[in-house]
């Protein structure tokens, strides 16, 4: 039941590189699933019944890149495919603060240090030599910067330290994500077939209809993006993507990354915990197990907050296909510890019923109706007409609770200072 869709958007052939088949390990052929797919507009919906906590698909990104600052503070991710390379041990000692720390059950741990590879000139770390010929094969041979991959003054890193001090923790999108966009189709044999692929994602910078233009792409931002379009021209121009380079397909690609890009997150110790969690225990073991993972969680939340994973975004052309619910009927996760997407029915779905997911965290979908127009109207350029939405169109236009606190915190802040801020909601 992996394959209930009918898929709706894009071409047979695009779909046939990318899908992955969970059984047989591989990127499946387009005649494996041709008979299973229909494409008639934009959108995902069932082609049979798919139960509660089904897999609808497994789908890898066309592209994907890890936050510039996550990388920056330490998170070890595989520079290809995202999976956390230090094994939980090394991860739960880092996020508590604690050396010495041992966690029990170490064989529980699926992170294989012996498997990993550096790239033999500029030292980024895989997971695996299949991931580094990947990465060779697909954009590393454009970005990788050899012997200057600590010089400062080499206009990648340039690009990497204006967006960092433009895009501010929490993070949730990456200027090389569109850096790797721009290598693939440099590196490609068929630059024509990548730049179609990259053509099937939404790139608009406003919807005239609605009247509503990005956030990121206005007046107060002129100057940063300004910069960020000089820099991106230096460091990766072609001539083959010329359109990209002008300031106005600077602006779309900025857009289409903002708009599309999925966060991925994967975490050694998540995968850890999740193992011992499946152990089947005495039940005076299994107490001492989960109070030791209990405290452990208090004393990472001590030393380092939230910030538990190793963080990234991607494109992905299926996932980038479901529309927006605010009461979803499928969500997206990573339990393979890398950038694998799984999307997973939260709810019974009914033949021809759309496949909808939300584009917003848990805590926005609880805001207010107001609260939500807001946000996805300002990042994804549309306004909401969910089943919930509907049912609370006559509430006032009131912002909800939480807005108003960031509001209030927000009008001590300069002028300048709320630019500089609002540009960390990429």
């Amino acid at each position: 039941a992996l394959l209930h869709i009918r898929f709706l958007f894009f071409f047979c052939e695009i779909i046939s590189d990318y899908y992955y088949c969970p059984k047989q390990r591989f990127f499946s052929c387009l005649e494996e699933f041709s008979e299973q797919i229909m494409i008639i507009g934009k959108g995902l919906f069932a082609k049979k019944s798919i139960k509660k906590g089904d897999s609808i698909f497994i789908e890898r990104p066309l592209v994907s890149a890890q936050f510039l600052w996550n990388a920056l503070y330490k998170y070890k991710a595989c520079e290809y495919c995202l999976r956390a390379l230090e094994t939980a041990e090394e991860n739960a000692r880092r996020l508590s603060g604690i050396p010495g720390l041992n966690l029990p059950h170490p064989e529980l741990c699926r992170v294989r240090p012996e498997l990993h590879q550096a790239c033999p000139q500029c030292q980024v770390m895989y997971c695996s030599s299949e991931c580094r010929q990947a990465a060779a094969d697909q954009y590393h041979k454009v970005l990788c910067l050899g012997p200057s991959h600590e010089d400062p003054d080499h206009p990648i890193n340039k690009l990497k330290d204006a967006w960092r001090t433009m895009h501010y923790p929490p993070e949730t999108s990456s200027i090389m994500l569109m850096a790797r966009m721009v290598a693939a189709v440099k590196q490609a044999k068929d630059k024509a077939h990548w730049q179609k692929l990259f053509s099937h994602f939404c790139s608009r910078t406003a919807n005239e209809e609605e009247e509503i233009a990005h956030k990121l792409l206005g007046e107060q931002f002129r100057g940063q993006l300004a910069l960020l379009h000089s820099l991106f021209s230096e460091a990766l121009y072609d001539d083959h993507l010329s359109r990209w380079f002008v300031p106005e397909g600077f602006r779309s690609l900025f857009a289409l990354v903002g708009t599309n890009g999925q966060g991925i997150g994967t975490s050694s110790l998540s995968q850890w915990v999740h193992a011992c969690d499946a152990l089947e225990l005495p039940a005076q073991q299994r107490e001492q197990l989960d109070s030791f993972i209990d405290q452990l969680y208090k004393d990472i939340e001590k030393e380092t907050g939230d910030f538990l994973n190793c963080e990234g975004s991607g494109l992905f052309m299926l996932q980038s296909s479901c529309n927006h619910s605010c009461i979803p009927n499928a969500e997206a996760s990573f339990p393979d510890n890398n950038f694998l997407l799984h999307l997973s029915a939260l709810s019974d779905i009914s033949p021809g019923e759309e496949i909808c997911i939300s584009y917003l965290d848990c805590c926005q979908r609880d805001r207010s109706r107001h609260s939500r127009h807001k946000i996805l109207r300002e990042n994804y350029l549309f306004v909401c007409s969910c089943p919930k939405c509907v049912s609370q169109m006559d509430e006032l236009d009131m912002t909800s609770e939480e807005e108003d606190e960031e509001e209030g915190e927000a009008e001590g802040e300069t002028e300048g200072d709320e630019m500089e801020d609002e540009m960390t909601d990429v």
